[in-house]
């Protein structure tokens, strides 16, 4: 797997191909740039067998910059193209969060399945309006949880849990670093009134995997805390966060999100898993495997019968893309049930909004 090292902003995964349609068959459109991560999301969908049909923002600068990754896109003349089009099916989007939400109700009132970025939604009446639009219109809302759909060695681990390697899971540990470069960020990044907070924004990739591992259906926020230790200059912006959760089958969670990944660690992000389960745990380290591999996708395995090292890299592949397009195409729910992504959501916002703030000297 090719993965951008340098920022979070820019993760842009690309995999082996893994077609399930024909080019053609399932034509859609990127709509609203502001986060990079919608080059994972294009890539995805593309290698998937998606084709590429259309792109706007109201940025040129940025329109250009995509035009350069995909050569031959269309480029729209507005929003409102886009959505008048009848053969497109699906609209990717990584706009500023705060205005996910309006978006994808404007989409699916088009007609069009919608696929957004994390966090789709930075308020729980979003949420409760999108809940109503999925049931009114059948259309799916897709959420790009990067963090475990698109990093093979997260996939691995839930095919490792599934198949019964370490027998029940009981707890999760998530730690999700990122590196701030916040000389190159947009102002609307350090402002939690347009992003979410530091919980509902990079914490919903915690979240999800958690649900996603354990089995369950929903969970409790127990205690949450965000806290600006050390961007003063950004006084609304949060640099740390953590959580806890219970599971409705009584699996406990315990995740840290923040912005302090060091210059010095060759990749945006030590990102990892700890998965305890009745009879052997599982660690994945996605980025990285300091000071000793530089590459990706790491998977370490205690059970019964010793200590196992696996390296997915380039073996899984990203199934959630190609699922998601059939899924579009026969209304099935095989990539992740529309429940699962809001109920990530949900218990994301619900975390920022117990959140303790932390309060420190400088502040």
């Amino acid at each position: 797997m090719n993965v951008n090292k340098s920022d979070g902003m820019n993760y842009a995964p690309q995999g082996k191909s893994n077609a399930v349609v024909s080019h053609g068959e399932f034509p859609f459109a990127a709509l609203g740039l502001d986060h990079g991560h919608i080059y994972g999301m294009c890539n995805g969908l593309m290698e998937a067998g998606a084709t590429l049909a259309a792109v706007y923002d109201s940025d040129p600068e940025k329109v250009k910059q995509f035009t350069a990754r995909y050569p031959g896109v269309k480029v729209a003349s507005s929003e409102e193209e886009i959505l008048q089009n009848p053969d497109i099916k699906l609209v990717a989007s990584a706009c500023i969060p705060v205005d996910r939400c309006d978006l994808g109700l404007r989409v699916l009132d088009h007609g069009k399945h919608y696929f957004a970025d994390k966090p789709a939604f930075t308020r729980l009446d979003q949420l409760d309006k999108a809940r109503k639009k999925t049931a009114e219109t059948g259309l799916k809302w897709a959420i790009y949880y990067s963090e475990r759909l698109h990093v093979e060695s997260a996939i691995f681990a839930g095919e490792l849990i599934k198949s019964g390697a370490i027998g029940r899971v009981v707890q999760v540990i998530g730690t999700g670093p990122h590196r701030a470069n916040v000389n190159s960020r947009p102002a609307w990044f350090f402002d939690p009134a347009y992003y979410g907070g530091i919980l509902c924004d990079i914490g919903s990739h915690q979240i999800e995997q958690f649900l996603y591992y354990v089995g369950a259906k929903d969970a409790k926020v127990l205690h949450s805390k965000v806290a600006n230790y050390h961007f003063k200059q950004y006084p609304k912006f949060e640099d740390f966060g953590d959580a806890t959760l219970v599971a409705d089958n009584g699996a406990t969670f315990y995740f840290r999100v923040d912005w302090f990944t060091p210059d010095g660690l060759g990749a945006w992000g030590d990102g990892r898993v700890m998965i305890l389960g009745t009879d052997g745990y599982i660690e994945v380290r996605k980025y990285i495997d300091i000071a000793r591999d530089k590459s990706s996708d790491h998977v370490y395995l205690v059970d019964h019968e010793g200590e196992k090292y696996f390296n997915p890299s380039g073996q899984v592949g990203f199934p959630f893309f190609g699922q998601l397009i059939l899924d579009c195409l026969n209304g099935t729910e095989n990539a992740m049930t529309q429940e699962h992504a809001f109920k990530a959501a949900e218990l994301s916002i619900k975390a920022q909004q117990q959140a303790l703030r932390i309060e420190t000297p400088n502040d």
